[in-house]
């Protein structure tokens, strides 16, 4: 599948596009004046918002989520790879049948993309593109400034509107009526839907889990206490050490599109590891 424009991207820069032009144009003109000190910075401060927002949206986009060398070849007897995922029936290492190729810890084969995608989170139609080891940050730093540009251009909506009640009532309900039903119509449900999102990826990276994992991760909790014992995700390093793995080693960089600590997406630090490398140290 190629990744790039779709109908759903168009959609979702075309939203983006009216949201833009009514909060700046209509929302802070009306409410604060464009040509005033606070009018001026709330311009400001909402076009930076979504510079980053499109910025980080069109790198989720057309970034690579990760590709599987076809070279990749899992060795069981590496030390440091102590955990080799296997098949839930024979206990076989895990290998793809339609891209001929052993799947690294991880990553899982999307029927869309037609390939194999590193530490794979889901499809995302929004996107035109798989959500993986490569793109997950970019993509999750998108939903940050998504709902952040959301709620703050319902605040000016919400603003604009309680000061046009004040003012010219029946010029501002006949010349701006369909921009503010339109507007309202679509931030409230994108607010909501994207702010449920975020608490999802962030309950997610603090875990350590992709979506994949997390429905896994039921089953296996379900199967261990049927068994009588006590399931513990393999990748789960600690709340701050989670957060760092997405989205970096510095705080300063969070929030920005720059991914070069993520690694190879072919091997990646476990609990056994990290209690190996505290063993060791003592």
């Amino acid at each position: 599948m190629k990744r790039g424009f779709s109908f759903s991207v168009t959609v979702v820069f075309s939203a983006i596009v009216f949201i833009y032009y009514c909060t700046v144009f209509i929302f802070i003109d009306r409410w604060l004046g464009l040509m005033t000190s606070p009018g001026i910075m709330n311009a400001v401060a909402f076009t930076s918002i979504s510079f980053m927002c499109v910025l980080n949206y069109t790198f989720a986009i057309f970034a690579d989520p990760g590709r599987v060398p076809s070279s990749f070849m899992p060795d069981i007897e590496d030390p440091g790879v102590p955990i080799h995922e296997i098949k839930r029936k024979g206990g076989d290492l895990r290998f793809c049948q339609k891209c001929s190729c052993f799947k690294p810890p991880r990553a899982h084969h999307c029927r869309v993309c037609k390939r194999c995608i590193l530490k794979m989170d889901h499809h995302c139609i929004w996107i035109n593109n798989c959500v993986g080891h490569a793109n997950y940050k970019v993509f999750f730093v998108f939903v940050v400034y998504a709902v952040i540009a959301c709620i703050y251009s319902l605040v000016l909506l919400l603003g604009s509107l309680t000061n046009d009640s004040h003012n010219d009532k029946q010029q501002s309900a006949d010349s701006f009526r369909i921009a503010y039903v339109i507007s309202g119509l679509l931030l409230v449900p994108l607010s909501m839907a994207l702010s449920v999102l975020l608490g999802w990826h962030i309950y997610l990276i603090l875990q350590n889990k992709t979506t994949i994992e997390y429905h896994e991760g039921v089953r296996a909790m379900w199967l261990a206490e049927k068994g009588g014992n006590v399931y513990k995700h393999p990748y789960d390093l600690g709340a701050f050490e989670n957060l760092t793995t997405v989205l970096g080693p510095s705080i300063f960089f969070w929030i920005c599109p720059v991914s070069r600590h993520i690694g190879n997406g072919l091997r990646f630090h476990t609990a056994c590891n990290k209690l190996s490398a505290s063993s060791t140290s003592k």
